[in-house]
């Protein structure tokens, strides 16, 4: 597959996932698209993620590393790898993560429907139930928190939450990214919601999600909490015509 002279960029943020990305590089490469580049945003794992990516990154040009002092968290990371994306002058961008629950033999479904619509994202939820190896708990909280949000924000997707997408570099250069604090589900939210809001077409395509094998989950109480209460904020900022 070729991007017909596009150039997409895969932004994957690390942090503690040596276990995996090697492999995770591995397989993004043997999808053999022309045009495809991966930039790996590591703050500074302490278990060497970062070593074993700049190594890979001296013998594949497609691989390029941006290293962070410290963990700052997943939001501000895809940040960064916007603003390299629009610096580099790339056409499309993923959001992708680490650890296997994005499958890489999706990209080009991704691709296919990026020509026409300007976000496309992964949805575990707009064909049944996709999700395997979750248990009960965290299931419940996804569904509830996609359903909570779509109640409060009107946004017409299914999977409000789901981190394996890909935006048209105009989205990204018509949000302004220096308002994006936010982190983990409330980050989706955000970004998925200001897109809507701004014109943009939104479509979902079905994707089969699947829990991590390697490494921890980044799930905590705090990005919960952000979640609950930045839909409520961008309900607001957008009534009173405030949404950048």
């Amino acid at each position: 597959m070729n991007l017909d002279n596009k150039k997409a960029l895969i932004v994957i943020p690390t942090y503690n996932e040596a276990e995996n990305i090697e492999r995770m590089i591995d397989r993004i490469l043997f999808q053999g698209i022309k045009g495809l580049d991966i930039l790996i945003v590591d703050d500074n794992s302490p278990d060497g993620t970062g070593s074993i990516v700049k190594d890979i990154s001296k013998h594949e040009s497609h691989v390029y590393l941006m290293e962070r002092p410290a963990k700052q968290g997943l939001g501000t990371a895809y940040v960064a790898g916007f603003r390299y994306a629009i610096q580099h002058h790339y056409d499309y961008v993923f959001e992708m993560d680490a650890d296997f629950s994005h499958e890489p033999d999706e990209i080009p479904h991704f691709l296919d429907a990026i020509k026409l619509y300007d976000l496309v994202i992964g949805s575990r939820y707009i064909v049944g139930v996709n999700v395997i190896n979750w248990p009960l708990s965290r299931l419940l909280l996804s569904l509830f928190a996609n359903t909570y949000t779509r109640f409060i924000t009107g946004l017409p997707i299914h999977d409000c939450t789901g981190g394996y997408k890909c935006f048209r570099i105009e989205v990204l250069k018509d949000i302004n990214l220096n308002k994006i604090h936010s982190d983990g589900y409330s980050f989706q939210i955000e970004m998925n919601f200001k897109a809507w809001k701004k014109g943009y077409k939104l479509h979902e395509i079905p994707i089969i999600f699947t829990d991590r094998v390697a490494g921890r989950s980044k799930m905590n109480r705090k990005i919960i909490r952000e979640a609950i209460w930045m839909v409520w904020k961008l309900k607001f900022l957008s009534l009173a015509k405030k949404l950048e």
